[in-house]
């Protein structure tokens, strides 16, 4: 499998390509939610790869990829310990801020030599990409966020949430997975239609490998009071042109925040899609990329 060093940390990616009489396709990056990993975007991925390369990969901490920056030994020559003493700092540094996820996709698309590229991010991985279109215009030349939105700070609400989310991370026991019913159970707070139980279970897995210190610190940077005052802000300030997709009984993000948050700046287009939840691209994909085509103005498959 394909991994590639971001900042001292292993992440894995892969592409989703098919062939074409085009010379050079545009590429398409694909970002997962928390918990996640590129798994759950490989059906949008093949269904868009008439038109784009596309690119998936999983965040630090989650999915294939690694939690821990991987250190240089200290066996290493003169020359090369100094230079692993600073980018040993620069890694102890790292933390789970949304930001500094927005900082590994910068440094991952360099190391693909990537220029400018399309990019569909979901629910945490859309407030990531949001910092992302605003830190790196420059690299970004049209942007999907599905199933974001902005929301107000709840001290109270805040406080249960964190308590119970720590609660889920530590009791993940690799057992889980095996019992009957159990990715149904586990799903049924995200959806509204039902979605192959292949699917199910591929984020069943995904929850119970994901790193300790990152779904737990995630948990903690992207549903904060600091996040509840940053995201109005951010949106606000998006020049990249982008599409705002929405479940219309999303649970996680309901669509009434998404809406907000598009409602804050002309260059957000916001779409809700009837009758799904928090997964539209797998609970109504024809709905789904349809208008994702015609958003990026590319024609539809017949």
């Amino acid at each position: 499998m394909p991994y590639i060093d971001v900042r001292g940390v292993e992440h894995y990616y892969e592409w989703v390509k098919q062939s074409s009489v085009a010379v050079n396709k545009p590429v398409m990056v694909f970002v997962h939610g928390w918990a996640g990993s590129a798994r759950y975007w490989k059906s949008t991925a093949a269904a868009l790869s008439d038109q784009f390369d596309c690119l998936l990969y999983d965040m630090r901490g989650f999915g294939r990829s690694g939690g821990k920056p991987t250190l240089v030994p200290a066996s290493e020559s003169v020359a090369t310990s100094v230079s692993s003493q600073e980018t040993s700092a620069a890694i102890q540094e790292l933390t789970y801020e949304l930001e500094e996820y927005a900082d590994d996709l910068a440094v991952l698309l360099d190391e693909l030599h990537l220029g400018r590229v399309y990019i569909n991010a979901h629910s945490m991985g859309a407030s990531v990409a949001t910092l992302f279109f605003n830190r790196y215009p420059h690299k970004v030349e049209r942007g999907i966020l599905t199933c974001s939105g902005i929301f107000e700070y709840d001290e109270k609400a805040f406080t249960a949430f964190h308590k119970f989310g720590g609660y889920v991370v530590k009791f993940r026991p690799k057992w889980l997975g095996k019992i009957p019913f159990v990715d149904r159970m586990f799903m049924a707070r995200f959806l509204h239609r039902s979605i192959p139980k292949a699917e199910r279970q591929a984020f069943l897995q995904d929850f119970l490998d994901a790193d300790y210190d990152a779904a737990l610190g995630t948990i903690f940077t992207s549903v904060s009071k600091a996040q509840s005052e940053l995201m109005p802000q951010e949106f606000a300030k998006l020049t990249v042109p982008t599409l705002l997709i929405a479940g219309e009984y999303d649970q996680i993000i309901p669509a009434a925040m998404g809406k907000q948050a598009a409602a804050m700046n002309d260059q957000v287009e916001f779409v809700l899609i009837p009758d799904t939840a928090h997964f539209p691209m797998l609970e109504d994909a024809p709905t789904y990329l349809r208008r994702v085509r015609e958003f990026l103005q590319v024609p539809s498959i017949v």
